[in-house]
């Protein structure tokens, strides 16, 4: 009888987050070898000289830590044979058996949040029964993705990061005390899945605390013991807006505010649903700006659309001569007046910032004005190529003690040659036949990415 048990379908059963084809390799190693070794790199980039290493925790954390059943196995065997694989049910009988459902390895890993030069080994697996040489290369599939998604997240939040510190150092009379909220993660709803948009959001938030993706914070309180990650704050949407009536639309913001704000509170506002440059001088710095400048906190104005920016300059423009009590500051830059912000979300990338920043200087606006929201650009725009992640066997043993070098290195592209032999860098054991150990806390992750 077909097992039809959603419990023991993908993603839940280990055995089937492997490519195919790894169920025909293990009658395809040398017979004498014992015991193999693989490890995990990103190779190089054209974007970045280095990367940040994140995510094995998580991942051993939800899949590594779960046993595998014999109702797995049942279910593999099936569904394999139908698939037209091959499928050896006698190790995996051992594993549930002998090992109560876990795996026979060693996995190493340098500590997360570490920024490394691109090529340096950041995992390395290796089996510590003989009779499964062929298991460190069949984890693979997931353990690679598992860990080059959110490590590329990170290495991008953390050159933005880069961008925009640079840009407050040289326009603003508090950097230190800004940088923290000055990229917000706008990329929930951008990501492939909910769990990409947790891996990709948590990422995120090893460099910054903004985020509106909820998944991101459950997700570093779960797998790394961060209480609270990340923060948001009331904001509106289009349709908040535009269900009052183009004619309504200073009564929306009044509601807003009168909702909102108060000493202390931010709240942001999109403001571009019919005419920013009318919402901003006839409505917020027009008709309530007084409400706005009483209520004691700060509001965001944000538009969307159009040139970052030219749009940058243009709204700044137009707050200043709005809200005209903006000050210049000891660097020459001009700071909005402290009750209202402004922030840019639309179409931001890596460019995008790096372009907006340098014509933000140029003009003489401070940062100090500006927070950027990344969506697409920061969750959902990478991938496995972008720090060229590879996971390769390069060590293998008859009997355990003595190793010998596996390599490849093709004539066609000598960049994609493999690292020979047992690498000896900084590596810790993180997770032993079953158990898990060193582990590691968010706040150390984020001390160790630090600028």
């Amino acid at each position: 009888m077909l097992i039809n048990n959603p419990e023991h379908r993908v993603p839940s059963n280990f055995i089937m987050a492997a490519d195919s084809y790894k169920h025909s390799h293990g009658q395809l190693i040398d017979p004498k070898i014992k015991y193999m070794n693989s490890y995990v790199e990103g190779r190089k980039s054209d974007t970045f000289d280095d990367m940040v290493y994140f995510g094995l925790q998580a991942y051993l954390k939800a899949y590594l830590s779960k046993p595998i059943t014999k109702i797995d196995v049942d279910y593999v065997e099936q569904r394999l044979k139908m698939h037209g694989v091959p499928f050896d049910r006698k190790p995996w009988d051992v594993i549930v058996n002998e090992y109560k459902g876990h795996l026979p390895l060693i996995i190493e890993a340098i500590d997360e949040g570490s920024v490394v030069p691109l090529g340096t080994p950041l995992v390395q697996v290796r089996n510590t029964d003989k009779r499964f040489p062929w298991l460190p290369a069949f984890i693979e599939t997931a353990l690679h993705r598992a860990i080059w998604y959110p490590s590329t997240v990170a290495t991008v939040s953390r050159e933005v990061k880069k961008i925009i510190y640079k840009g407050l150092q040289d326009t603003s009379d508090d950097p230190d005390g800004q940088i923290a909220f000055k990229l917000h993660d706008f990329g929930g709803r951008g990501a492939s899945s909910g769990e990409s948009a947790m891996l990709g959001g948590m990422a995120h938030l090893i460099n910054f605390m903004g985020t509106d993706t909820v998944e991101a914070v459950e997700g570093a309180y779960a797998f790394y013991e961060e209480e609270m990650a990340g923060f948001s704050i009331p904001a509106s949407e289009h349709s908040t807006v535009t269900c009052w009536g183009r004619d309504r639309e200073y009564e929306m913001f009044e509601h807003f505010l009168d909702t909102y704000a108060g000493p202390g509170k931010l709240y942001a506002c999109v403001s571009d649903s019919y005419n920013i440059w009318d919402a901003i001088k006839e409505g917020w710095g027009g008709k309530l700006k007084d409400k706005v400048r009483s209520a004691g906190g700060t509001l965001v104005i944000r538009p969307d659309s159009g040139d970052i920016a030219q749009g940058m300059l243009k709204v700044s423009e137009e707050i200043m001569g709005a809200f005209d009590q903006y000050t210049v500051n000891s660097k020459g830059y001009k700071v909005f007046e402290p009750c209202v912000r402004a922030i840019w979300g639309d179409g931001c990338t890596l460019e995008t910032v790096r372009y907006a920043v340098a014509f933000m200087k140029l003009n003489k606006i401070s940062l100090d004005n500006w927070a950027f929201g990344m969506g697409g650009g920061l969750l959902q725009k990478v991938n496995r190529d972008d720090l060229s992640f590879a996971m390769k066997t390069n060590a293998a043993s008859y009997n355990g003690k003595q190793w010998f070098d596996v390599v490849k290195d093709p004539v066609t592209d000598h960049s994609k040659a493999s690292k020979g032999g047992i690498q000896p860098g900084p590596f810790t054991t993180r997770y032993e036949n079953g158990k898990m150990m060193n582990t590691t806390t968010f706040a150390e992750v984020r001390e160790r990415a630090k600028l």
